[in-house]
């Protein structure tokens, strides 16, 4: 049985660090239960402190996921317009355009925000940049911490 729990929990910590950059798959929950599997093993023991800390973590990227496109609008100059053009269009890009629109969906949210926000065509592309880039930023959270999972589960063998 534990052959199978090895198999699995390596399919989820390469299928997480995946979804790290396809938006179809939550890559750090998907990396978490990789770990949770491997908990199951005879071979790895992770602490409790360990587990729980790990589950923050995943919360924690996750909530930065759908907030860094917001600060990014936010400290590029955008206005609160463009703050919710951003969380509105990441959103709808997330559920309706994807995968493009995951990628888009920051960008244009805010862009369309600061129009609507009475804001020239400069400022919003600028607010629409920022978002893109808080998107980079949250992919490279992601990656980040997939990359430590895969990590943790090396170094417990």
């Amino acid at each position: 049985m534990d052959i199978v729990l090895y198999i699995l929990a390596a399919i989820c910590l390469l299928v997480g660090f995946l979804g790290c950059f396809l938006p179809v798959l939550p890559g750090p929950p998907v990396s978490y239960i990789g770990l949770l599997l491997l908990q199951a093993t005879d071979r790895f023991h992770f602490s409790v402190g360990q587990l729980v800390l790990w589950a923050l973590l995943v919360v924690v990227v996750l909530v930065m996921d759908y907030l860094m496109p917001v600060l990014g609008a936010k400290y590029s100059g955008g206005s609160k317009w463009g703050k919710w053009g951003c969380l509105v269009g990441s959103i709808v890009g997330i559920f309706l355009f994807a995968p493009w629109g995951i990628l888009l969906g920051p960008f244009i949210g805010a862009c369309i925000g600061e129009l609507a926000g009475g804001k020239g065509i400069g400022d919003a592309v600028k607010a629409g940049f920022g978002a893109f880039v808080g998107f980079l930023v949250s992919v490279v959270l992601k990656a980040v911490l997939c990359v430590y999972f895969v990590y943790c589960a090396i170094t417990a063998c």
